[in-house]
């Protein structure tokens, strides 16, 4: 951990130089914890080329002992982090010009620098630590196809659980105690269980729907590993599928066929997603299937890079990526089969092993 914390830092410190600024506050939790490794929820940091000071409060004294130790300096505040770092930013040397995560800074906070902070020079920043996340490294790697496994292995355990005559949200209550069962220790997000028509709403909030004979059921969750998540979606039938069905079904299997076994590391995120579009644009259904292709994961269940339409970035090796192709036809229902995709230096492993044939169940 020590060491990967400490490449991280100088990894980081490079940017701080390339940027021409002295020292970095990060107030996104995700950022600060991929750093240190702290797990919660108050805390300020900064970076600087000689310094690491870590803020936090009471709450958490014991806890980050034993997260960060003595990889930064720890201050606990008894009153405001802003003040513990009022009155220690000025003991840094050389801290004169300061960058702060602009995307994460609420407005409230940024009028703290223009005004108890106006002695330093604050320039806003954009993805610095971001853009370090893309790649993940091997230990990251591992956990989050650990959260893969969690996810996949509560899947295998809800799949014969469902039946005509349950709600939705029965079947996401039934979800939910599986993941905590198989070890997902937070959930990254609701889980969304949409069935028949509902089921052609992307986002769907699971609700008192009760399923019927001949419903898709979506199912889209995922589970959480030592901060790590994944994400995965499966679609299936309760009963027999028609044969309008499984047209739609394996269409969506095969736009993430092609998509999860030809995304490569170096492509731009642009040319990942025309990977399935174009397949799906063939077979006549473009016009509904209309969100982008997928997204990074990590500390964040949506994190860089982008697999869209507009994502001209390339994306870097080492990234975890979702595959997430869908049809949606309103009134109808619809499909989607998401998998997790590690980018690795010699092409594309899957982490989400679980069958994505057409299941049809009860």
């Amino acid at each position: 951990m020590s060491d990967s914390r400490r490449r991280r830092l100088d990894a980081l410190r490079e940017r701080l130089s390339a940027e021409k600024i002295d020292a970095l506050l990060l107030t996104a939790l995700p950022n600060i914890r991929y750093l240190t490794g702290f797990s919660g929820s108050s805390a300020l940091l900064i970076a600087t080329q000689a310094d690491i000071l870590f803020i936090t409060d009471f709450r958490y004294e014991i806890q980050v002992a034993e997260e960060i130790g003595d990889f930064a300096d720890i201050v606990i505040e008894p009153t405001s982090l802003w003040t513990g770092l009022w009155d220690r930013l000025p003991r840094l040397p050389s801290a004169e010009v300061v960058g702060f995560e602009s995307a994460h800074l609420v407005h409230r906070d940024f009028q703290r620098l223009l005004s108890e902070g106006s002695r330093w020079q604050w320039r806003p920043q954009l993805g610095l630590v971001e853009d370090l996340r893309e790649s993940k490294d091997e230990g990251e790697v591992a956990l989050i196809a650990e959260a893969a496994r969690i996810a996949t292995s509560a899947l295998a355990r809800v799949v014969p659980m469902i039946h005509p005559g349950l709600s939705e949200l029965e079947v996401a209550g039934i979800l939910e105690k599986a993941l905590r069962d198989e070890g997902s220790q937070e959930a990254p997000f609701p889980p969304i269980v949409a069935s028949g028509p509902r089921a052609a709403l992307p986002h769907a909030r699971a609700s008192n729907r009760i399923i019927e004979r001949g419903d898709f059921v979506l199912l889209d969750f995922g589970a959480q590993f030592n901060g790590y998540c994944s994400d995965i979606t499966r679609t299936l039938v309760v009963g027999a599928a028609t044969d309008e069905q499984r047209e739609i079904y394996d269409i969506v299997r095969e736009a993430n066929r092609i998509a999860s076994s030809s995304v490569r590391a170096g492509m731009t995120g642009m040319a990942a997603d025309t990977l399935a579009r174009s397949y799906i644009e063939r077979r006549g259904h473009g016009a509904e299937f209309g969100h982008s292709l997928g997204h990074g994961l990590g500390l964040e269940v949506h994190e860089a890079p982008r697999l869209a339409r507009t994502a001209e970035a390339a994306l870097k090796v080492g990234a975890v990526v979702t595959i997430e192709p869908g049809i949606y036809r309103a009134g109808w229902g619809g499909v989607r089969i998401e998998d997790d995709v590690h980018l690795s230096a010699t092409g594309p492993t899957i982490l989400t092993n679980f069958s994505r044939e057409l299941l049809e169940v009860a």
